[in-house]
């Protein structure tokens, strides 16, 4: 096989490209697990007679100009989002999301033996060559209007707080068309009936999938496991560092007679908060403050924090611990859940960094609870939660999908094909285990008591 685009170009554009892709892969079009239409009309890949397989529209000559400035993952994430590249379902495909099915047919090919991207001089020479045969060598086009753009060190108060914004200061209604009742946007804890994994009876079961309320029921059964955890009881006082939509903190202070102070710096969520408050007649209970977790002050007999940990950044993350520490009596109980991530690649890769979580640092759970032990709070145990954040991500894509007119009246197409980009991208982390998910449970005492291990 040649590494000459030229000998492998057909006249049509799809025909050059799949012989571009063919020069940089050794992928022929009978290979790929999609087919290909491009904006002359023009259409490749494998034969297709039942138009079962997704199809890759490239619609604007744009798109490959982009991705001859930003190759591989960026590039055509801002593709995507700006409708330059689309996935169409084939006609006999069913109701199913193109999108979805065209990234895991993808994913499949990329994992085969001896599949890679094979960037000899010559494929590159020719593939550039073929790129200026097709008119699409230019100045970079402009990245989306929903990329982010930051100034600033990494973890200010005030690039955090940009951070933070920028994903979760969308609007609570657009967060409401994809979580469940309970505002939870964590992972959901899809355990058997009657236990929660810790030989504890549970007071919510996650029922069958397919079954009305199951996603609230699983949330509800995963907001359980953490007062358990914790030990919550009448009297004592809790402090939620990232309260979110407040999920935790109205669960604990209504269903286990607890005081909690819940902490963020999401203007948004702290509004939502405040409200469902004082609509629900809990303000003697919760107190919601809009603020740094550098700033927080006092002791309380718990403290929780769902999946706020990987947005601190590796160097502040001692710091996140020792105010961790500090905020619990001794003796008191710490839950942090938190994803985690193999491997030497911290974050969530250029997409997830250019448009939905930038600056968020993952890293393997064994080196996070090491961390955790070093600042003098012991690990009474870990629950990983991988597989059920792969079904809770199952369970909001549907939502999304089930939302989507709505969805696109209150932050636009552009927003919502990130979106939907983001969400089948993590739940395919998920469960492929590339991403995962874990209750870590801490008490700040020097030595725990045998009681305290059995009930872990």
């Amino acid at each position: 096989m040649t590494d000459n685009v030229t000998n492998a170009a057909g006249s049509t554009v799809a025909e050059r490209l799949a012989g571009i892709v063919t020069a940089l892969t050794r992928l022929r079009p009978e290979d790929l697990p999609v087919r290909m239409r491009t904006w002359d009309g023009g259409v490749t890949g494998p034969a297709d007679p039942d138009g079962t397989l997704p199809v890759l529209v490239v619609n604007s000559p744009t798109a490959l100009t982009r991705l001859l400035w930003s190759p591989g993952e960026l590039g055509l994430a801002q593709a995507y989002v700006t409708g330059e590249i689309d996935a169409e379902a084939g006609p006999g495909a069913g109701d199913g999301d193109a999108l979805a099915e065209g990234f895991a047919r993808l994913a499949a090919v990329a994992r085969r033996p001896g599949v890679r991207l094979r960037l000899s001089p010559r494929a590159i020479v020719a593939a550039l060559r073929a790129a200026g045969d097709l008119g699409v060598v230019g100045l970079p086009p402009h990245p989306p209007a929903s990329q982010i753009s930051l100034r600033g060190r990494l973890h200010t108060r005030r690039r955090d707080r940009s951070v933070i914004a920028h994903h979760y200061d969308l609007s609570t209604d657009f967060y409401a068309q994809i979580l469940d009742d309970t505002m939870s946007y964590s992972s959901a804890y899809f355990g058997a009936a009657g236990t929660d994994g810790t030989g504890e009876g549970a007071r919510s079961t996650a029922g069958t999938d397919g079954t009305p309320g199951v996603l609230e029921a699983a949330q509800r059964a995963k907001l359980d496991l953490i007062c358990r955890k914790l030990r919550l009881g009448p009297g004592q006082h809790l402090l939620d560092i990232g309260c979110g939509w407040g999920a935790t903190a109205i669960h604990a202070a209504t269903e286990y007679g607890v005081r909690v102070t819940a902490v963020t710096i999401s203007t948004e969520q702290h509004r939502y908060v405040t409200g469902l408050v004082a609509e629900r007649g809990l303000e003697d209970r919760i107190s919601i403050l809009l603020q740094d977790y550098r700033d927080i002050t006092g002791q309380f007999d718990a403290v929780s924090s769902i999946e706020m940990g990987q947005h601190v950044g590796e160097k502040n993350y001692p710091s996140f611990l020792r105010v961790l520490r500090d905020s619990v009596r001794p003796g008191g109980r710490v839950l942090v859940q938190q994803m985690s991530r193999r491997g030497r690649h911290p974050g969530g890769g250029q997409f997830i960094e250019a448009f939905i979580a930038p600056d968020m640092t993952m890293r393997p759970l064994g080196e996070t609870v090491e961390l955790i032990e070093r600042r003098g709070l012991e690990v009474l145990g870990v629950q990983g939660m991988r597989e059920d954040y792969a079904r809770t991500v199952d369970h909001w894509i549907a939502r999304f999908l089930a939302h989507r007119e709505r969805i696109i009246e209150l932050v636009g197409e552009e927003v919502f094909r990130v979106w939907h980009l983001y969400l089948i991208g993590g739940g395919m982390a998920f469960r492929e285990g590339r991403m995962g998910v874990d209750q870590i449970l801490a008490v700040r005492q020097v030595g725990a008591s045998a009681a305290d291990r059995e009930n872990v």
